[in-house]
């Protein structure tokens, strides 16, 4: 597949997630009088959490805004009124209301007394597997990842109630902090059919696992945040016993996963291994490389990028492997639209010796991915020295990197400039002066010369190197002051060709050979 390429596959249109109901009035009614007055005063059906901090105006958070409780600050006899009005909270400091998925959690001083409460509103939201349905409904493990706030949880209520209603399979949840079904004895109906374990407290998670599968013969188990390695240790034997298993676990992507440690178990683990030296010639690899110790207790990872965006690994060996090879990981990207519909966009990249290199220029701003520097110095400095440039936060958006030397060598980014053709630039320290200057290397920026002229040396030499690069000839440049020229160098060195300067001044110019 050309570089760059991507295959759009339109699939039928899937319906709108939509919320499932529930009461929440009843999370209203465990407020003190007065805030309930105040947040019936105002537009509240898409509240995402209430917060009520010892000595501060209570807040109601909505997506995009937050919106102060009225002017009197939260009492100790508020925090209290509320906390009398639920159960008890367990080890974890979290309460919640029985038959709802709401979500109480406590902030506690040093001697034990609640000073703090974040009362987060639970739905039950139908619709957001359809994306990835074909992968539950095919009886495979999967293992969901993604940071805090992209649905995880919600997904797994949601895959619990498909397989246990729609294709009528045995299911069982491991629920630890009730957040899947739901507080109280009797599980919330946005699981549907399946059965609902609880744990006790969260270091018993990994043993209410495997009592799960001993005493009550599921055909699929459910458990959120896979977190330890005793909880990795009782997954692989899980999908041991033939059991499939749907999870998630504290990690935003495969790498991070595979980087851990202690859940790295999970898809497959990681071990050194040496080499010989015909075997390391033949692999064209160093002598110690790190490779995949086991098959991975999970045979699907799913990368939550968004809550209509995710990222799948339909074989989580293969990936593990490419990974640790520095190879393009590849995967399904499938994203769903405002109207519903599907699209899948294969991430398949070509092999290295069909990559063409190109020095077309980039239409619009060049965007700049700042890799462990500060992103409000880098956005600073790109300000000050007023560049045709916007920072954007993920390597795969970037034209430009600007990167900590220490982290310089790191796997991604070195994988990410490979596939990119990124132009990367270190660092030695956090700090504007640094960043300045390696931006001034980035952007060719140079004191004293007209910015019109300077644009039109480097546009020239861009257009000069892409001839040599692609026709094998010399190319001559157009005479330069020894300012520019000095820029036309560096840009000829970064891409491993040779130039020099001919001719006497102010005729003086670059002469790129291949």
């Amino acid at each position: 597949m050309p570089l760059g390429l991507r295959i759009l596959e339109k699939e039928e249109s899937y319906a709108v997630p939509t919320t499932a109901p529930d009461d929440l009035r009843v999370l209203v009614e465990k407020l003190p009088e007065r805030l309930q007055g105040e947040l019936r005063a105002i537009p509240h059906e898409d509240l995402i959490e209430i917060v009520m901090d010892l000595g501060r105006v209570p807040q109601a958070r909505f997506p995009g805004r937050v919106a102060n409780l009225g002017t009197e600050v939260v009492s100790q006899d508020d925090i209290d009124d509320v906390v009398g009005k639920l159960g008890s909270f367990t080890g974890d400091n979290r309460a919640g209301i029985e038959r709802t998925l709401h979500r109480i959690s406590a902030i506690r001083n040093r001697q034990g007394r609640i000073i703090g409460l974040t009362l987060r509103v639970g739905r039950a939201i139908f619709g957001t597997i359809e994306p990835i349905r074909d992968l539950v409904e095919s009886g495979r493990n999967i293992l969901l990842l993604g940071p805090p706030g992209v649905g995880k949880t919600t997904k797994l209520r949601e895959v619990a109630r498909v397989l246990a209603d729609d294709a009528g399979k045995r299911v069982m949840v491991v629920d630890t902090s009730n957040e899947i079904g739901g507080d109280g004895d009797i599980p919330h109906p946005g699981i549907g059919s399946a059965r609902r374990m609880q744990v006790p407290n969260p270091e018993r998670q990994h043993a209410v696992m495997i009592e799960a599968v001993e005493n009550h013969m599921p055909e699929v188990i459910i458990v959120d945040e896979i977190g330890t390695e005793a909880e990795a240790a009782a997954a692989r034997t899980i999908a041991e016993r033939g059991v499939q298993l749907v999870a998630t676990a504290h990690g935003n992507s495969l790498e991070n996963l595979v980087m851990n440690p202690v859940l790295s178990d999970l898809v497959g683990g990681v071990h050194t291994v040496t080499l010989g030296d015909e075997e390391a010639r033949r692999r064209g690899t160093p002598k110690t490389i790190n490779e995949r110790r086991a098959p991975p207790t999970f045979d699907i990872v799913v990368e939550l990028l968004g809550r209509d965006e995710l990222l799948v690994h339909p074989d989580t060996a293969e990936a593990v492997d490419r990974l640790l090879a520095n190879k393009p990981v590849g995967g399904e990207r499938r994203t769903i639209g405002p109207d519903g519909e599907l699209q899948r966009e294969p991430l398949e990249e070509p092999d290295l010796p069909e990559r063409e290199e190109t020095f077309r220029p980039r239409l619009g701003p060049t965007r700049v991915c700042p890799y462990a520097v500060s992103p409000v110095l880098l956005e600073r400095v790109i300000r000050e020295l007023r560049l045709d440039a916007v920072m954007v936060e993920r390597l795969e958006q970037a034209d430009v990197v600007i990167a900590l030397r220490s982290r310089a060598d790191d796997p991604r980014l070195r994988r990410a400039a490979d596939r990119r053709n990124l132009r990367v630039f270190t660092v030695k320290r956090n700090g504007s002066s640094p960043i300045r200057r390696a931006l001034q290397d980035a952007f060719y920026v140079a004191e004293g010369l007209d910015e019109e002229e300077l644009r039109e040396a480097v546009r020239e030499a861009e257009f000069a190197i892409q001839r040599v690069l692609t026709e094998g000839i010399p190319v001559a440049l157009s005479p330069q002051r020894p300012a520019v020229r000095r820029i036309q160098h560096r840009m000829v060195a970064r891409h491993h060709l040779s130039a020099e300067s001919v001719g006497k001044e102010p005729q003086r110019h670059l002469v790129i050979h291949p």
